[in-house]
């Protein structure tokens, strides 16, 4: 896939709707912002759906935690949905998806009426961008759910992912860089970080493989491990190319460079390093995970079928099938890029929405400042 420079976000991009008005979304006029008002963040993605409503942090009543975000929480929602399954050979989503989809939106969009959220943004990413029906469906959702849902560019998505992890990225450390495998497709940024100053996007590139679109190419029930090696050159392949335009290795050579994953591998892969008895985010977000670990956990498994993989408590049956072919992703990224250890992040493209509807709220000194991005000319 092609690289593109992100674009500067549009005011019709920005959801100010009243919910009065019977339109969940954004609105051709720009947000109020409001440091008492409710805000939202959609991602629909090709695996998962996900919700995000949060209320800023007005100055000492924000966390000290480090990376912490200068918004608390009120209400979440993630339901994998699956609206890319067989996108790839057939070039359109399901009716079976599609339906999945609805139905999970229609939580969503209950969950916005019940807490009142008057600033949002909905978008969607690989899924809609490839699909040849993508506008049937988009209309299909704002008719059955009041939802209506943007289709983000591959720039847009790298941005708000960078953004949302921001917070977590080691100022000592002058470079970065980030990934976020998704289910259709896995963004690669790297950033330069500059003291006093916000993360800055040196470039960026989307790679055309997600773990749905990947595990749909090989037989990941039981994946050899000569199959599971032709998984990570496939994807290496196409990562290579990125490394050629920039030499990021002599930057990993010379110390200067950071590594931070988001996703549900590699937060997978961390919650199973801890041997946790269920997914908890507050232990995951933010901890680091050398590779060595990543690879001793990867190999546990490959070891297993998948009915073994979804008795494991941070997979479950949801996402046996997919696991290994985000396993293949990371390790075409770590092997790319061999920094030795990468932080895990559990935040991502919400938070970067959320970030950037709350931003003006950080340049009046209403809440506490947090790092934006500054994309390159």
């Amino acid at each position: 896939m092609s690289k593109r420079r992100p674009s500067s976000f549009s005011r019709s991009a920005f959801a100010g709707a009243s919910l009065d008005a019977g339109a969940l979304s954004g609105a051709l006029e720009p947000p109020v912002h409001d440091a008492a008002a409710t805000y939202a963040a959609l991602d629909l993605g090709t695996n998962n759906c996900r919700l995000l409503i949060a209320r800023p942090v007005h100055g000492a009543a924000r966390s000290a935690a480090p990376g912490a975000p200068p918004f608390v929480v009120v209400d979440a929602f993630s339901r994998i949905v699956r609206l890319g399954e067989g996108l790839s050979q057939t070039g359109a989503l399901s009716p079976a998806a599609m339906s999945r989809a609805i139905e999970a939106l229609k939580v969503c969009a209950g969950k916005l009426r019940r807490r009142n959220v008057t600033i949002m943004r909905h978008v969607a990413t690989e899924a809609c961008r490839r699909a040849s029906n993508c506008g049937e469906f988009l209309a299909r959702v704002k008719d059955e759910t009041g939802l209506v849902i943007e289709t983000i560019t591959t720039g847009e998505e790298a941005a708000l992912a960078l953004a949302g992890c921001a917070p977590l990225l080691d100022g000592a450390t002058p470079e970065a860089l980030v990934f976020d495998i998704g289910g259709g497709s896995t963004e690669l940024m790297w950033a330069k970080l500059h003291p006093g100053r916000e993360p800055e996007l040196i470039d960026y590139l989307s790679l055309p493989y997600g773990v749905m679109n990947l595990a749909e190419s090989a037989d990941c029930d039981c994946l050899s491990r000569a199959a599971f090696e032709a998984l990570i050159e496939q994807v290496r392949e196409k990562a290579e190319a990125f490394e050629a335009r920039h030499d990021i290795r002599a930057r990993i050579a010379a110390g200067q460079l950071q590594m931070l994953g988001t996703s549900g591998t590699v937060t997978t892969l961390a919650g199973i390093r801890m041997g946790l008895p269920s997914y908890d985010r507050a232990r995951v977000d933010g901890c680091h995970l050398d590779f060595t670990e990543l690879r001793s956990v990867t190999d546990h498994l490959l070891a297993l079928d998948c009915k073994a993989r979804a008795l494991e408590p941070c997979i479950g049956p949801a996402r046996a099938d997919l696991v290994l072919a985000g396993c293949a992703i990371l390790e075409a990224i770590c092997r790319t890029w061999p920094v030795g250890r990468l932080r895990v992040a559990d935040r991502g493209v919400r938070e970067g929405i959320l970030l950037t509807l709350m931003r003006p709220l950080t340049q009046q000194g209403a809440i506490s400042a947090s790092p934006r991005l500054i994309p390159a000319e």
